[in-house]
């Protein structure tokens, strides 16, 4: 997987490799997903974690059939992924492609 454009992005994924393999390849099993679709994807620190956005679509317009996302704002809509069945098990997959 590339490295973050965003320094703080690839300094938060070198020091989460340092204590905890899983969570590193969750992440990076996630980055994968969302530039192979969207390269041009934004990378950021929020709230201490990776969000990924662009810069027009968010949850809230999404299709959700199964009420995987989460969230109360008025705006915003978050997948909460904890492990890597998750990334199945949560469709991450769908609701990236619903952003094309």
């Amino acid at each position: 997987m590339k490295k973050s454009a965003n320094e703080q992005v690839q300094n938060f994924l070198e020091s989460i490799l340092t204590f905890d393999d899983e969570k590193y390849n969750i992440l990076q099993n996630l980055r994968k997903i969302v530039f192979r679709n969207h390269p041009n994807t934004d990378e950021r620190i929020m709230y201490g974690r990776i969000m990924f956005s662009l810069n027009e679509v968010n949850g809230i317009k999404m299709k959700d059939p199964k009420k995987h996302l989460e969230g109360t704002g008025k705006d915003h809509r978050h997948l909460k992924i904890r492990s890597l069945a998750d990334i199945k098990d949560k469709e991450v997959d769908f609701f990236v492609k619903q952003t094309v």
